[in-house]
């Protein structure tokens, strides 16, 4: 079967993995980064001297005839604070900004209308301020970053207590199906 990719920046790219893997239908989800101008750069180029204008992401592997791009879409939505344009939770600043980039028009379109229809919602009081941008190169993180819910467990699941993400994914989603 056909395979498609999606890429998604959600402040934290160890928080996004999780919740892509489990769907039935996504192949792979990688966190790397994406959006700047520096080739294969690393976790310390980007986070810790920050000046190649990438930001952290996750790059999902999908089969859109057993996973369609508005579910990704909508777990996308579930795991960020859409209005916050300076990072996510305890992490700040741009390298955290929250963005869809999209590899085709209807990729782009179907992001257009699940933003809107987030507006619309009324789950926020500020305005939904995630980008939805062209995809750009795409650079894996080191093995390290990969998985590392599963390989670090207990850090991983303190880290997303403590950031303030669960709390707050909780709050706003709890009523909503």
């Amino acid at each position: 079967m056909e395979t498609k990719l999606a890429t998604f920046a959600g402040g934290c790219f160890w928080c996004m993995v999780d919740a892509f893997e489990k769907l039935p239908g996504v192949e792979s989800v990688t966190a790397g980064f994406t959006g700047g101008t520096e080739e294969n750069p690393s976790y310390v180029d980007v986070v810790m001297v920050g000046d190649t204008g990438h930001i952290e992401a996750v790059q999902v592997m999908y089969t859109p005839a057993l996973c369609s791009y508005a579910k990704l879409l909508n777990v996308f939505w579930r795991q960020i604070d859409p209005t916050d344009n300076g990072g996510q939770f305890a992490d700040r600043g741009e390298i955290y900004s929250t963005a869809i980039f999209y590899h085709n028009e209807e990729q782009k379109k179907l992001a257009e209308q699940s933003q809107k229809a987030l507006q619309d919602s009324g789950l926020f009081s500020a305005p939904v301020v995630t980008g939805i941008l062209p995809a750009m190169p795409f650079y894996p993180a080191e093995e390290f970053h990969q998985g590392y819910h599963k390989k670090n467990p207990e850090f991983y699941c303190q880290y997303r207590i403590d950031s303030g993400r669960d709390d707050f994914l909780d709050k706003i989603w709890r009523n909503e199906k």
